[in-house]
């Protein structure tokens, strides 16, 4: 074990010499996307595993080492942390924690602390927790994010939605069934293998990727039907993470639906809008202010890559960019907004509906202030421009039960179906 050195909050530091002999955990929220991440991390010479436990057991540990007024993706990560160290699948000594910290408003920002605190109630107080920011709240030596490895972050999570969404759009009419797995599978593999042999992870290399991932979800053999379609929006964990809504895309699937889930790109540029608008409305550094619009810019680009690449390709859907479903919000709230997804979860309900899905299920952590003000809170308001809209918030907490959550869903697709049949 190595000699454990504490910064001047009394941290534990995670050194060079812990990078060559621990094996760092990470929570899975997105699989494909973290896939990519995690083999990304594993390149540039960590040891890495994700996390994909989904029992009561993992609810159990997070309920009893954190306060009950978390909220509930806090409560499954540390539980999930927590559970992991226990099983006895790792040293606990030669083991650190990853875990994500944006620096906003949110309860997220301090999963960090709550999560030391657990830990060191459990009697894992020795096992170092690492911050992945990109706001320079943490600092360790043996974990440093630079920009070639930053860049190849961000084309992991384009990759992740794109598979994402052709996946989602290509499964509920495949002809064999199975043969969307597969490919997403496949592509996934591919894009590891390519991190492994190539430096180049520039727009050009990219586009080409763009376009043969979408020409070869495009051969899938599909029985075109005529389907309910339901988009999922809501707070950033309990939407993507299946441990936290309860397999909701599973269970949408088999209830003969299509689902649409929004990607995280607009999510990691509205954080980077928050700050540049920060700075208009409050003041601030103005070659900060530069350096955040140069970085938007980097990620628009790529993003608006990406949307035309799949305009070419008729039979799939398109996501609007960034400053499209920025524009269309505006009437509704203010760019001032953006405690947890802030005005992006209006947004993101705005664009579901513009491009014609009507059924929209907004899953959010009980309790979430934030999100019941951006999600639930502003229905009334959609509605009264959009009144063909069938919505639903659904609460998921630990003491939510999952038949009730279900039957909540079913009433909305009722709806759905009533309505596609007098089309």
């Amino acid at each position: 074990m190595h000699n454990l050195t504490y910064s001047e909050d009394e941290r534990i530091i995670f050194t060079k010499e812990m990078k060559k002999t621990y094996k760092i955990l990470i929570p899975n929220m997105l699989p494909t996307h973290f896939e990519l991440l995690k083999n990304i991390l594993n390149l540039e010479g960590f040891n890495c595993d994700l996390l994909n436990y989904e029992n009561s057991k993992i609810v159990e540990e997070g309920l009893k080492y954190t306060n009950n007024d978390m909220c509930y993706p806090c409560l499954l990560v540390v539980g999930q942390f927590i559970y992991a160290l226990k099983s006895g699948n790792y040293d606990v000594n030669k083991t650190a924690l990853l875990i994500t910290q944006t620096g906003g408003g949110c309860r997220a920002s301090n999963y960090i602390y709550i999560l030391r605190k657990a830990l060191k109630k459990a009697g894992f107080f020795k096992v170092p927790v690492i911050s992945l920011n990109l706001s320079n709240l943490e600092k360790n030596p043996g974990f440093k994010l630079n920009l070639k490895l930053i860049k190849k972050f961000i084309s992991a999570l384009i990759y992740g939605d794109l598979l994402m969404d052709l996946y989602n759009q290509t499964k509920p009419y495949e002809k064999i069934k199975g043969s969307s797995e597969e490919l997403k599978k496949k592509w996934t593999e591919k894009l590891i293998m390519q991190y492994k042999t190539s430096t180049n992870f520039g727009k050009k290399i990219m586009t080409k990727n763009f376009n043969s991932i979408i020409s070869d979800f495009s051969k899938i053999e599909i029985i075109k039907l005529k389907k309910v379609k339901v988009g999922i929006v809501g707070e950033i964990y309990v939407k993507y993470a299946s441990n936290a809504n309860n397999n909701i895309e599973d269970f949408l699937y088999n209830e003969n639906t299509e689902v649409i889930v929004p990607g995280i790109l607009n999510f990691i540029i509205f954080k980077v809008d928050n700050r540049i608008v920060d700075i208009e409305l409050y003041g601030g550094n103005q070659f900060k202010k530069y350096i955040y619009i140069k970085f938007k810019r980097y990620l628009e680009s790529l993003q608006q890559i990406l949307i035309n690449t799949m305009k070419k390709h008729k039979q799939f859907s398109v996501f609007e960019s960034f400053e499209e479903i920025k524009k269309e919000v505006k009437p509704y709230i203010s760019y001032g907004v953006k405690m947890g997804e802030g005005w992006l979860l209006t947004a993101e309900i705005l664009e579901l509906v513009k491009s014609g899905v009507k059924n929209i299920i907004c899953v959010q952590p009980f309790g979430c202030l934030p999100n019941h003000i951006v999600g639930k809170g502003m229905i009334r308001k959609i509605l009264s421009k959009h009144s063909d809209v069938n919505f639903a918030a659904i609460d998921y907490d630990p003491g939510a039960t999952k038949v009730n959550q279900e039957n909540r869903i079913k009433l909305i697709l009722a709806s759905a179906r009533e309505n596609l049949n007098k089309t």
